[in-house]
């Protein structure tokens, strides 16, 4: 069979637009798509990985009729009535759990959403990448050599604004043709399900204990280790929320785990950990041994306890042992969301999530009933579509164990 020819996208099709730095060319761009017609393609470059925030520092957006048009957020920071003058349009984004709250801080809020990496998901492609969803459906190649770039720098440079415009490019012909896919096999209601979900979705509470997320912190045994990760945690925040410098660039999670193993204390044994001597970390060194010697000094009540049970089941590998009726629960309910996902050709966490999963089969409702499960699915987040495939299997299965004594 000859292999697919790839078409190289090397340009935009006008040409890289210039940057949007100021209220009247703003002003110029939202009335042009206003003007413009059918969905409006968003993307938005962030610098993660330098800077602390997830702010955006370049946004895209491409229409038919208004062509494309490339924002400078940090000059530009209200987007407010670019949202107003698309407002009944759909927006296509890639990925948009990752640019909705950085465009929401701009004021821009999309009402209406056709996300092309879900779509890619429910319509069962194994990689869901833009590039790749570009080069699978479109047989186009898009170049994503500065994905992680540092898009905070100014000015941009030609070859980045190309790459930027070149996102945008082809974002709603990638997004008719999954329409198309999803139509013609009964998933588009689905997607439009997932998509609306998305929109609705509260923004996530702030994490309790951020800290105890450090890399390599199940090497830190003693509470009085853990005591050192968090004093020097805290400290490393407040420098890079002050900085706005990522926190691994004012000092790496191994640094850390290192000084609470150590618990070093002079500046001479602190710099013996490499990771200390780095030019934005010295320059603090004082104040690391000084958290430090906190965490050394402080008392035995104000010590990090261990992590306790969450309000969830506990992890499962343990429920054999633990509670075995629940354990067959379910070890039958994920062979029939895996069977199921395998009849719709979709990943088992898009048709319904392992936590819910775990969730139901660790205290099923009492009696099991379509009625009954379809409830707790959906206190558990389940969306309708999700609800109507698994919910008759889910409960024959387990209806199936209650009949052979098995729980």
């Amino acid at each position: 069979m000859t292999e697919p020819v790839i078409q190289p996208l090397l340009e935009p099709r006008e040409g890289i637009p210039p940057v949007i730095e100021d209220s009247a060319a703003l002003a110029a761009a939202v009335d042009a798509f206003a003007r413009g017609s059918g969905p409006v393609a968003v993307d938005a470059e962030r610098a993660s990985g330098y800077r602390y925030s997830g702010r955006a520092y370049l946004v895209q957006l491409r229409r038919a009729g208004a062509g494309t048009a490339l924002i400078d957020p940090i000059k530009c920071p209200d987007l407010s009535a670019l949202d107003e003058a698309v407002r009944d349009a759909e927006i296509v984004l890639h990925a948009a759990n990752q640019d909705l709250p950085c465009l929401a801080e701009l004021g821009f809020r999309p009402g209406r959403l056709f996300d092309t990496e879900l779509a890619g998901r429910l319509l069962g492609y194994e990689r869901v990448g833009l590039g790749t969803m570009v080069e699978l459906v479109l047989g186009l190649r898009l170049e994503k050599g500065h994905s992680a770039a540092d898009w905070s720098a100014r000015p941009l440079p030609e070859d980045w604004l190309r790459y930027a415009a070149l996102d945008v490019e082809v974002l709603v012909e990638l997004r008719d043709v999954l329409h198309d896919e999803l139509s013609g096999t009964g998933k588009l209601e689905w997607a439009l399900e997932e998509f609306a979900s998305i929109l609705a979705a509260p923004a996530h509470p702030p994490r309790t204990d951020p800290w105890r997320r450090t890399s390599g912190i199940h090497r830190v045994r003693t509470l009085r280790g853990l005591a050192v990760v968090r004093e020097l945690w805290t400290l490393r925040d407040e420098i890079a929320r002050e900085s706005d410098l990522a926190p691994g660039r004012v000092l790496p999670d191994a640094a850390i785990v290192q000084a609470a193993l150590d618990q070093p204390r002079t500046t001479k044994a602190l710099t013996e950990i490499t990771p200390f001597v780095g030019r934005s970390a010295r320059r603090h060194l004082n104040d690391w041994l000084t958290a430090v010697n906190r965490a050394r000094t402080m008392p035995e009540a104000s010590l990090p306890q261990p992590v306790g049970p969450g309000d969830g089941p506990p992890p499962a590998n343990r429920w054999a042992d633990r509670d075995p009726a629940a354990a067959k629960r379910l070890a039958a309910a994920r062979a029939v969301v895996a069977a199921l996902a395998d009849e719709h050709r979709m990943p088992t966490e898009n048709l319904l999530q392992p936590d819910a999963v775990r969730r139901l089969t660790w205290e099923p409702p009492a009696p099991i009933s379509e009625e009954t499960v379809a409830a707790r699915l959906r206190a558990l987040g389940a969306r309708e579509w999700q609800i109507g495939l698994t919910v008759h299997p889910l409960v024959k299965a387990l209806e199936r164990l209650e009949i052979k004594g098995e729980v």
